[in-house]
């Protein structure tokens, strides 16, 4: 059996893809397969994938026309013949041994999944930077070098990073539990997160920075488009997925303040064009909240001051600009007390 199965979804990545492809066809673990689902490109990926799989027999290339992330990472996985699973986009880079170390911790630890830290790359700047979303310190240093699960960082659940790259998963374990990308949105990362966190059983941290995450404010989790709406859909479905696995009175308190401040994120950064678009989408999940009561009143209560005046604010107001002036008038206020 092949050790890693790498897939890697491909869109209109041309300026960065041969980055990425040189990255793991160079990985010291050779008995490896990549898989790269060309997802409708129209640009010169695939031009690059072909020039690289024949020079490269280990690249396998499957073409589609595009329907998005989720759905190129879901037939790449359902094409995979590895023991452990590597799921990376096509334009970021790994460390040349990422694969050799991460397989060596899988099999010398017998896990669902290996944990690891990932680095930021600006791609504007030329400049490193960490995170502490992707360094994930409080979680190494509660956990060491031991096996763990969810249940051993209970109080660190929302500091562990969604990404699908940071993580070198057991490719039966993904499979048995039938794990797979919503399909149809952005911001599917979370999903399928919660998913292998929840039914993981043995998890490992290897404390490395092995995978490079390259920003630029093109890519679609960062254009401020229409796409933006998903994250309203994969909120919801954050609920669903905690309440299925019992977890969401736990954590009820984070996951209702994480429900209103980042749609409020995704409202600020969105496309001036589409705001009025995602303000009422927004609204319309929060009067959701509101005509149950019994879930209201639970929601305010433990809303942060800060949490519960946005959601106010947004019940409060019909459009994006009567929004937006209320939070000024607000922000004045506020100002204004301080001062005095």
């Amino acid at each position: 059996m092949l050790k890693v199965s790498v897939v890697i979804p491909v869109y209109n990545v041309e300026e960065y893809l041969e980055d990425c492809l040189k990255s793991v066809i160079n990985q010291t673990l050779s008995d490896i397969e990549i898989i790269c689902v060309n997802d409708g490109s129209t640009d010169n990926s695939l031009e690059i994938l072909n020039k690289y799989s024949h020079k490269d027999g280990r690249i396998k290339i499957i073409s589609q026309e595009n329907q998005g992330h989720a759905v190129a990472t879901n037939i790449g996985m359902s094409h995979a013949k590895g023991k452990y699973l590597f799921l990376m986009d096509s334009d970021d880079i790994i460390k040349y041994n990422t694969l050799e170390l991460t397989y060596n911790k899988a099999e010398e630890c017998n896990v669902d999944f290996v944990l690891f830290k990932a680095i930021n790359y600006d791609h504007q700047s030329k400049e490193y930077y960490e995170t502490k979303s992707y360094s994930m310190d409080e979680v190494y240093e509660k956990v060491k070098d031991n096996i763990f699960n969810y249940r051993d960082v209970e109080d660190l659940l929302f500091t562990i990073s969604v990404t699908p790259w940071s993580k070198l998963y057991n490719r039966r374990f993904i499979r048995d539990n039938n794990i797979i990308f919503p399909e149809g949105l952005i911001f599917d990362d979370n999903i399928f997160f919660w998913e292998v966190l929840f039914n993981a059983e043995k998890v490992v941290f290897l404390n490395e920075f092995l995978f490079t995450r390259r920003y630029y404010s093109t890519s679609s989790t960062n254009n401020g488009d229409l796409r933006f709406l998903d994250s309203i859909k994969i909120n919801e479905l954050i609920w669903e997925t905690f309440e299925k696995y019992n977890q969401f009175e736990t954590h009820k308190k984070t996951l209702y303040n994480s429900r209103v401040l980042s749609l409020y994120t995704r409202f600020t950064k969105i496309k001036d064009e589409y705001r009025n678009v995602f303000f009422q989408q927004m609204k319309k999940s929060y009067m959701k909240i509101l005509e149950d009561e019994q879930l209201f009143n639970d929601f305010m209560e433990n809303l942060t001051e800060y949490n519960k005046n946005i959601f106010i604010q947004v019940l409060s107001t019909e459009n994006s600009d009567d929004f937006l002036l209320l939070r000024d008038t607000y922000s004045s206020i506020l100002k204004d007390r301080e001062v005095n």
